[in-house]
């Protein structure tokens, strides 16, 4: 810290000194040399810059709970002592001897930060009139030594005072050290501060903290003061004795501090004081005598055997602090190794886990192929060593025929060769690049690696947990029957170890097998004289032979999938059209009746067309809104399913021509779909961002609700018997496991990302684990059950389908549907372009 003198004291003459962290004074060129010009001197260890950790001596004083210690109140004492004493030294009075001007940081270590007025902006610091030094105080400190007192300058002693100019550092300091309160108004020299402190409460509402700062300021002031003198070394004197009588004579409560305090001027200290700690409160007396020319000199103060005496223990003890400081910091840092050692060792236990079934699986890959190679007749004897085998494996996968990563993985000419041949064809391709050309092969494997693995151990935890709930049930079924033990356990450790290769194996494979989606053709339609073009569904007949599209115009169209498929036709025209009275939303062609379309139009009507006769079979007219839904069910070809806006999901039978249930909700629903192998289980999704799963024989309860969607859910559809896809405008489409589910599940086994989809039905339509869906980029997307990412995809042009003009509207996908016989799908835009895109 700097102190910078004015020109109006003593002080001008003295020399530049610099106090090091020792507390030893020195003179920066040897003797002192007088001066007429202003003086500048550095003093570093006495300000200290206030840690986060700091509590101000106030705050420790007023602790209610406080108990006396003789050793550590002497040691705090002496360490403002000697604060004190060094600004005397150097002539300068520290008027600001209170205990919200000090700060105690760990093990007692006492700092002077300033003077803790806490001032408003604009306001200044607490100042008591006379023409005084003023100091700038910078930096850190440490508690200072005891002979800090030996070298010191007596010149302007008496007249100086000490008063700490706040810089924007200090200014969050006072702050810090005031504990955030506001700001106290400096006391005028005229105010009797013992006589007139109440009038100033009266005046202005405090805070708490600015009450017990005027307070410690009526307190700390000296009956000189008081009377109207300019502060000097005998008033720093006595605020020391008030301090000294703080320090050991704590208070429960502030108002019997208040009282007490409030009479300190008259010496008139509490019995308990005198009784327990005599020699202390003598020393308080001495101290705190109205005559200032009666109390000890700082010099008297600090060889006086009271402070003298406790100085070896106080150094024993401040020493064990120390130590024990240091104790705390090493089990600290134990501490810290240790759990870092153990989360480390959690680490490697689980990557050590890990690398353990990684080989076990590779071991049943090997055990898998080298069966299949002995049934080709290929490598009779691998197996025996999974090491060799592997590095076997390695070599021969150049070849196409024993590739478990290329695409084709099976060819029917593969004829079977002798052990020579087979040991020829074994040696071909050594080198280190061929051992890693499957690879190299497949760069969307490798730029997805990170995806892969992931989806490779999701599977298999998937797959075992399913395999270990069969297990227990085989289990059960051994202890029924002994007779059967041995067949069921094989079949059981066999399921377990290869039934989730198999699973991730198809997965892997269906995701390689095809890289791109290409226009089969293109579907061009001459209906010039209807502008409503935005097709909402597309189904395909039971065979693949047939599709229709419905949509907004009112219409059903019926066209021949090979026709379109493979004849170039400027203009393709339906076999069949059938015409509805409102715009329809959803179509569902029968999967036994093949001439049966049911159809769910705007007007809350649904029907069921005989496609053969070009007329309508059954309408049916229960629903009071909108339906968005149909679907037949693929176990029972005369169960109809429709879900409306109306919050119902009705039942019908087409040969009766009545609902014959109802399953009603709380939210519009927005797609209904039986399973595929029951006529008793229905899903469907709803504007409320769930979906239900029923067994329609209790329509009362679900059998499960599957949260997890942000949005309202538009598709649903049954990949397999326990395995449910949906779709929702929050951009994502979710895998959800069936066979497990309890009342409600909150936790898809997949999320699918990367499409855009948040205000518009896009279509969903599901194929031998391939998912495809639309985009609100004019885009079709392609997902494969295994891998949360797309797998391939289309984009749209923005073309008009007859004009080929150019539309700059923003278009999306607004339905699609999978052949069902092939990798083709029919996917159509909002535009009405309709096109047949094949994966190759």
């Amino acid at each position: 810290m700097t102190i910078e003198g004015s020109s109006e004291s003593s002080w001008q003459q003295s020399d530049n000194f610099r106090i090091n962290s020792s507390g030893d004074a020195s003179h920066d060129s040897g003797d002192i040399r007088g001066r007429k010009e202003r003086d500048r001197v550095v003093v570093e260890p006495v300000v200290h810059a206030m840690d986060w950790s700091d509590v101000s001596l106030r705050q420790w004083l007023d602790n209610p709970e406080r108990s006396v210690d003789a050793i550590e109140c002497l040691h705090i004492f002496m360490q403002i002592v000697e604060i004190v004493d060094l600004s005397h030294s150097l002539g300068i009075v520290v008027h600001n001897v209170r205990p919200s001007c000090f700060v105690m940081s760990s093990f007692n270590h006492v700092s002077f930060i300033e003077s803790s007025s806490c001032s408003d902006s604009g306001s200044e610091s607490l100042d008591y009139g006379s023409s005084s030094q003023t100091a700038k105080f910078k930096g850190s400190s440490s508690p200072l030594p005891s002979d800090s007192h030996q070298q010191r300058s007596h010149s302007g002693t008496e007249n100086s005072q000490l008063e700490i100019i706040p810089t924007n550092a200090s200014n969050i300091i006072s702050e810090i050290s005031c504990l955030q309160s506001s700001s106290i108004n400096p006391i005028p020299n005229s105010l009797e501060v013992g006589d007139n402190v109440e009038q100033m409460e009266e005046k202005k509402p405090f805070f708490p903290m600015k009450q017990v700062l005027l307070r410690e300021m009526n307190w700390y002031t000296s009956p000189e003061e008081v009377g109207g003198a300019p502060s000097s070394c005998a008033s720093d004197i006595y605020r020391l004795g008030v301090l000294l009588f703080e320090l050991f004579c704590p208070f429960t409560s502030a108002e019997e501090k208040c009282s007490t305090m409030s009479t300190m001027r008259h010496r008139l200290l509490p019995p308990q004081l005198l009784l327990k700690w005599p020699k202390e409160a003598l020393f308080c007396l001495g101290l705190l005598h109205p005559e200032p020319s009666s109390r000890p000199k700082m010099s008297e103060l600090l060889q006086s055997e009271f402070l003298n005496k406790p100085r070896d223990n106080i150094k024993e003890r401040e020493a064990a602090i120390e130590l024990q400081e240091r104790i705390e910091e090493q089990e600290l840092l134990l501490e810290f190794l240790l759990l870092m050692q153990q989360r480390k060792q959690e680490a490697a236990d689980n990557l050590q886990e890990t690398i353990s079934f990684l080989s076990s699986d590779t071991e049943e890959v090997i055990k898998q192929q080298s069966k299949h190679w002995r049934k080709g007749g290929l490598c009779p004897d691998l197996g025996k060593d999974s090491v060799s085998n592997l590095s076997m494996i390695k070599k021969v996968g150049n070849e196409d025929s024993g590739c478990s990563g290329s695409r084709k993985r099976y060819k029917p000419g593969l004829h079977s060769h002798n052990v020579e041949e087979s040991g020829d064809h074994l040696l071909e391709g050594e080198t280190a690049g061929n051992e890693v050309s499957i690879l190299s092969k497949s760069p969307r494997l490798m730029k997805n690696f990170k995806k892969w693995e992931s989806a490779y151990f999701l599977t298999r935890h998937r797959a075992n947990s399913s395999v270990s709930l069969v297990g227990r049930g085989s289990i059960i079924a051994t202890e029924r029957n002994s007779v059967k033990n041995l067949p069921l356990k094989d079949h059981y450790n066999e399921a377990r170890q290869s039934g989730w290769i198999n699973l991730f194996l198809e997965g892997l494979c269906k995701y390689l097998s095809f890289t791109k989606l290409q226009v089969k053709a293109d579907l061009k339609q001459g209906d010039l004289l209807n502008s409503s073009k935005l097709v909402c569904s597309v189904s395909f007949d039971r065979d693949g032979e047939f599709f229709a599209t419905a949509g907004v115009n009112k219409k059903i169209k019926v066209f021949e999938y090979h026709t379109v498929a493979n004849d170039r036709q400027d203009i393709h025209y339906p076999v069949v059209e059938l015409t509805s009275i409102s715009k329809l939303s959803s179509i569902c062609w029968n999967s036994y009746i093949k001439s049966q379309i049911a159809s769910s139009n705007f007007g809350g009507m649904v029907q069921v067309w005989d496609v053969t006769r070009n007329q309508v079979y059954m309408e049916m007219r229960e629903h009071e809104k909108h339906v968005w839904s149909v679907d037949f069910s693929f176990a029972d070809p005369t169960l109809l399913a429709s879900g409306s806006d109306d919050g119902s999901v009705k039942l019908w039978n087409t040969n009766q021509g009545v609902s014959v249930g109802t399953i009603k909700t709380k939210a519009n629903v927005c797609c209904v779909q039986f399973s595929i192998d029951s006529a008793h289980s229905l899903a469907f999704g709803s504007a409320d961002q769930r979906i239900y799963y029923y067994d329609i024989r209790n329509s009362k309860v679900p059998l499960c609700t599957l949260i997890g969607h942000e949005k309202t859910v538009s598709y649903v559809k049954f990949i397999d018997s326990t395995n449910l896809v949906s779709a929702s405008i929050d951009n994502t489409l979710k895998l959800w496991d069936l066979s497990t589910c309890s009342s409600q599940v909150d936790c898809p086994l997949q999320s699918f990302t990367g499409h855009t989809n948040v205000k518009n039905f896009v279509g969903l339509s599901v194929f031998e684990g391939y998912i495809a869906t639309g985009s609100e980029t004019n885009e079709v997307f392609v997902y494969h059950k295994v891998f949360p990412t797309p797998a391939l995809s289309f984009k749209f042009d923005s073309t008009e389908p007859l004009s080929g003009d150019v539309n700059d509207t923003p278009q999306f996908i607004s339905s699609l549907c999978w052949h069902g016989q092939s990798s083709t799908l029919v996917a159509a835009n909002s535009l009405g372009n309709i096109k047949l895109l094949e994966m190759v």
